[in-house]
């Protein structure tokens, strides 16, 4: 009988690509999803590349209800990959109530029917925001956890440690956080890809929707941070090698081979370019010439963190593999397919 697992946020970027993985690994995958960032056509890709159409539920995870109720019909759930959650660092310092509501709030109503339903395995979607801006790059697991810059990177540290803390007083709950650097790309079917909801927060979406002619300039917020080009640094990586390693993080925990009862990994590329590295790249994958220009710094934003990743590396046997340009081709494909069938 296959293993069930839940995937919060399913039919958002990294849990649609996270569950074609899961899929693809053999897995029986439900989704909860109130598609506030996501739309239910997701299902359809998801069914075309693996010619299975995972169980769908729409609700809010902050609805403590409607959750005890999925946990009565769906009893034989073993792990939980918890994506669902409010994601841009801009957006959280104009509405920090919001974020803090319901990126910590769903957190812990899974925390509560873990327990409560003996659901013992649970995969965290953290983030590199947690380490604010690191003394050192690239950095490591054991980089201090210093102040959030916003507060988006302060709900996940607030999340890890109440992740911690309700481990160590539950007996046979376990739980891995993935700290992850900046997702890019697509599925190489095109099927599905990141698709955000009005403006895209997001660097790359930003890219592609430009060269598509959905809008005119590029914003590149602000070109005096200390780095080569004046530009930020970032870790990009791409979505389905990040999306593997949480098929590898939940098998790891399904099998009990992990080391603690809570772990933490960093999945980057451990290599740190800058926005403008990245648009020239884009340039150079596609042959199309790309309109930008600098404004001033975003609001919570870092000079550069990009991932140390030799832990995940060696301890869970993954890496990144897949090619700046492939990856950046890919999410142009995306995007032409995806606006193909929107008309």
């Amino acid at each position: 009988m296959k293993k069930q697992v839940l995937v919060t946020g399913g039919t958002g970027y990294i849990g649609s690509h996270t569950t074609v993985e899961l899929i693809e690994a053999g897995y029986d995958v439900v989704i909860i999803d109130n598609l506030v960032n996501s739309r239910i056509e997701v299902l359809d890709g998801i069914e075309k590349i693996t010619g299975v159409r995972p169980v769908f539920e729409n609700f809010d995870l902050c609805n403590r209800q409607k959750l005890e109720e999925f946990c009565k019909k769906y009893p034989d759930i073993v792990a939980i990959i918890h994506f669902a959650a409010l994601k841009a660092v801009g957006e959280s310092v104009q509405m920090p109530l919001e974020y803090y509501h319901n990126n910590i709030e769903s957190l812990i109503n899974l925390l509560y029917v873990m327990r409560g339903y003996k659901i013992p395995n649970l995969v965290f979607s953290s983030s590199c925001t947690v380490y604010g801006q690191p003394d050192k790059l690239p950095v490591t697991e054991d980089a201090p956890i210093k102040k959030a810059n916003s507060p988006y990177g302060n709900t996940k540290q607030i999340s890890e440690e109440i992740i911690q803390d309700t481990i160590a007083a539950h007996q046979g709950l376990k739980a891995i956080s993935l700290r992850y650097f900046n997702p890019i790309g697509a599925h190489i079917s095109a099927e599905i890809g990141e698709l955000p909801l009005g403006v895209p927060q997001n660097l790359v979406p930003f890219v592609t929707q430009s060269a598509y002619g959905i809008r005119e300039t590029i914003r590149v917020f602000g070109n005096d941070y200390n780095t080569p080009d004046g530009t930020g640094i970032r870790d990009y990586i791409n979505v389905v090698d990040l999306a593997r390693a949480h098929v590898v993080a939940i098998t790891r925990l399904i099998e009990n081979r992990n080391k603690k009862d809570y772990e933490v990994f960093n999945l980057g590329t451990g290599n740190g370019l800058t926005v403008l590295e990245i648009i020239h790249s884009f340039e150079k994958a596609t042959g199309i010439k790309l309109n930008y220009k600098i404004v001033e710094r975003r609001p919570g934003d870092i000079d550069a963190v990009y991932a140390d990743t030799s832990f995940a590396n060696r301890e869970l046997g993954w890496k990144a593999l897949i090619p700046l340009e492939e990856t950046l081709l890919s999410a142009w494909n995306w995007e032409n397919n995806i606006r193909k069938k929107l008309g």
